[in-house]
Order: structure tokens, then sequence, then C-alpha cells
């Protein structure tokens, strides 16, 4: 077969620009197709807004202290076009790293166009048919909007339109208490808005309950009201609209967020003509991101999967070194880091602490360490959270933060994980001080407190002592 190019890449996202750019720099001929802007939704409409929005909004509510550690500031004067300002100069930005001139200073051919996969190696785009041994997916997710009465008649926002807003929500009711939802309540009442969060079943159900439960106790006190319940009816209600929950309770707000997950974005790709088989929510894939069809990869959000813009880019990563060198390049799950970028953060890594016990009985333990233990953050006056790590024996299988920045501290709690490092290193290990990671090496020791100064090293220090005595 004469093929166009080495590697087909369809969607120019974080999983897509990774693959892409890594087999352009080992010297492959790279086709890399979007028909939307590049960068995909963690750009646009996703990572890079929502966090400058929540920086926005900490510069807001860290005003409303009025008197902090000795120094009266004044009440914030909050202006929504010079936030949303700033969340747009936040995405131009980045825009360059993602830039289709950048990508085509690597080497990549970039075609801003529709793709549809017309053959098991072919590819149409643009009027054009290109050829090649090995394609990527690469197409990413869509909000994912639940089947309530009425929702479709109404105005409602998703992470898609919300950054668009003219004006900011007098009342902003939000469907859905995943961390999406939870990020921008806080976030929207930081900035003036009336918030309430609906979410039927548990408030951020993949996190551990411990951190979920400081989390939600201090956005109740920044005043973020929490309905529990199913969503049985959406109908519009003067400029608004009107939400009916389960056991009687009726919301009235000018804006409804919808914020319930999110679903692979696979439709028109001629996925099914090829007969390639789908998961749960997303193309179906193994370890090594191989569809059904082999030589057809799928990665980021449109496979069935976690989805994590860190994931794609891994994975990105990983298709990249196994398309160029030939290498299988399987996914490990066991360190998966995530953070929500609340205040406190609410950060995991590995498994929370039911999944361990799920998984390994009786034999996990759980050392846990305060951060008001942290000199750090007794001196800064954030003394809010903690940090769980759950061992077998000696060995991290997972680990829990909620604090001021949790998610900074992750890094070595993944390599613990996967073995890079031990327990007894990092509680050896010299911190400078004061830090916040300085509880990392405390969680550390405490798993091998017992050990270091257990009965044999009492004795062997004992005798040490009687010898040292008796000369």
């Amino acid at each position: 077969m004469d093929y166009s190019h080495d590697v087909i890449v369809i969607g120019g996202g974080a999983a897509g620009l990774t693959a892409a750019g890594g087999c352009a720099l080992f010297g492959l001929r790279v086709a890399l197709i979007e028909s939307g802007a590049m960068g995909g939704e963690c750009l646009n409409t996703g990572c890079v807004p929502s966090k400058a929005l929540i920086a926005a909004a900490a510069r807001a509510a860290e005003a409303r202290v009025e008197e902090r550690a000795g120094v009266t500031i004044a009440a914030p004067d909050i202006d929504w076009r010079g936030v949303r300002a700033f969340v747009r100069r936040a995405i131009a930005d980045i825009a360059p790293h993602d830039s289709q001139d950048r990508f085509e200073d690597m080497g990549c051919e970039v075609i801003r166009e529709h793709a549809r996969l017309t053959g098991p190696k072919t590819v149409e785009a643009g009027g054009r048919t290109l050829c090649a041994p090995r394609i990527v997916v690469a197409t990413g997710s869509e909000p994912a909007v639940p089947p309530v009465e009425g929702l479709a008649q109404v105005p409602y926002l998703t992470n898609e339109t919300l950054f668009d807003l003219d004006e900011r929500p007098e009342h902003l009711v939000i469907l859905g208490g995943g961390n999406v939802g939870m990020e921008m309540a806080q976030a929207f009442r930081r900035l003036g808005s009336d918030v309430t969060v609906i979410e039927a079943n548990a408030i951020m159900g993949r996190d551990d309950r411990d951190s979920v439960a400081v989390l939600v106790a201090a956005m109740k006190a920044e005043g973020v009201a929490f309905v529990q319940g199913k969503v049985n009816r959406v109908s519009r209600q003067g400029g608004g609209v009107s939400v009916e929950v389960g056991g009687g309770t009726t919301l009235l707000a000018r804006h409804l967020l919808v914020a319930t997950g999110r679903r692979a974005r696979t439709g028109g790709l001629g996925l099914e003509e090829l007969g390639i088989a789908m998961g749960d929510n997303g193309i179906a894939v193994d370890a090594r991101r191989r569809s059904s069809l082999k030589h057809i990869y799928a990665i980021g959000d449109c496979r069935d999967g976690p989805r994590l813009t860190h994931v794609s880019a891994y994975e990105g990563s990983n298709v990249a070194l196994e398309i160029a060198l030939g290498v299988p390049a399987r996914v490990d799950w066991r360190a998966l880091p995530w953070c929500t970028y609340t205040s406190p953060e609410v950060a995991q890594v590995g498994l929370t602490e039911s999944e361990a016990r799920k998984r390994y009985g009786d034999r996990v333990t759980v050392v846990r360490e305060p951060f008001d233990d942290n000199e750090r953050a007794i001196a800064e006056g954030r003394t809010r959270g903690h940090i769980k790590l759950m061992l077998k024996g000696k060995k991290v299988v997972g680990a829990s933060i909620c604090g001021e920045r949790a998610g900074e501290l992750l890094l070595p709690i993944g390599q613990l994980i996967t073995g890079k490092a031990s327990t007894f290193a990092l509680g050896s290990a010299v911190v400078a001080y004061p830090t916040r990671a300085e509880i990392l090496k405390a969680a550390a020791f405490s798993a091998w407190e017992p050990t270091v100064f257990g009965t044999c090293p009492r004795r062997w220090a004992g005798l040490v002592q009687k010898m040292r005595r008796a000369r």
C-alpha cells in the first residue's frame, strides 16, 4: 500500500498533540487533523479557564477576610468583565503551546478539517484521502447531559458555555457534585453568586470520604448550599429556570449549570462501519490503547476509561513510543493521581481507603497526619486538612490529601506506589523547613516508627550502651 504518512492522528487536544508531536520528533511523517480549536477542551473550555476563574475567586475570598495576620484590607470589588478578560488572557497566553504553527514546526502536517475513517488504514479529511499503517483517534469528550424532563427546553450552561457569560450569575444552580461542579460552585460563590449544588448520589463519589467531608464543611461555611436528591423536572420560570428535586424541593435560579460528567465524542468518525468495538463510554481499548483493530489506537477521553488531561498526555506519549520505536507501552494506573482545585484542595493518588480495604482487607493500615501539626501550615494560619497513607505492610498503595496546595504533594507518593522510592527513604529524607512537604516525611516515618523503635532495635541500643559503659 502507498502510504501518505507514517501515522494519522485525529484530534488536537492533550492526547492527540502529545502523540503527534512525539511521533514527529522521532522523524515520522505525521498528519494531525483537527476541525475545531487547537488545544481541545482543556485549553479552551476546561482546565485552563476554570483554574483562571478559581485564581480570581481566591483573590476575592482573601479580601473578604477583613483582618488577617494583623493586616487589614478592603472588601473586594468584583468586575465580572475584568474576571472574564483574565480568563481569556490565560487561554491566549497558553494557546501558543498548542498552536498549529508549533506543531508544523515540529514536522506535523496539520489539517483543519473534519476527519472520517473510510477504511482500515484510510482517513478522509477536507476532500483528501490519507493513508497510514497506524491511526490514532483522540477526539476527546463532550458534556454528558442527563435525560431530565424539560431540560432540553430551557437554557442551561455546560463547561463549553460557562466561561462566555456576559454577566455574573445572581443565583447559579449546579446539577452535579463532582469535581467540576464543586470547583465551579466555590469559585462562583467567592465571586459573589448565590450557589446551590444538587447531587443525587455522594458528593465527589470517587474521592476519600474524610477529605470530601472537610471540603463540604468549608464550602458550606462560605455559603454554598447543597441539596441531596434527584432532579425530576426542569422548566422555564420568567427569565430563569425552575428545578424540581425529589422530596418536594423546588429551586428558582437565573442560571443552571449541568456538570454531570463527560461522554466520549465518537460520532461521525466511521467507527461503526469499520466494526470497531465500543465500551460503556467510548472506544474499547486494551492496555496498550489499541482498539479491536490493533493498528488503530484510541487515547484520551474518546476511549473508555479515566478522563483527565494528564492521563491523555500520558497515553499520547506511550502511543508515540510504541508507534515510533515498536516497543509495546502499557498503561499503569497504580499511581493515577487527580486533584480537585478547591480550597482546600482534595488530592488522590492510587487507592482510596475504601478501595484499599476492599482489595486487601485487614492487611491494610492507614497512617494519618493532620496539617495542624505541620509548622508551615501553622505559621500560615492554614491548618485545615490532613494526609492519609494507605499501606499494605510498608508499601504505599494509595494516598488522600486534603489541604492548601494538596495536589503539589502527590508526585513523591506516586513514586512510592510504583516502587521507584520507598517509605523508609522518604521518612529519612532531609526536607526543607518549613514546608508543607514535611507532612509527607512525617506520614512515611509514622509507617516505620513501630519498626525503627521496636523491641529489637531498643534491645540493640541497650546492648551498645552497656558495651560502651564497660570500656
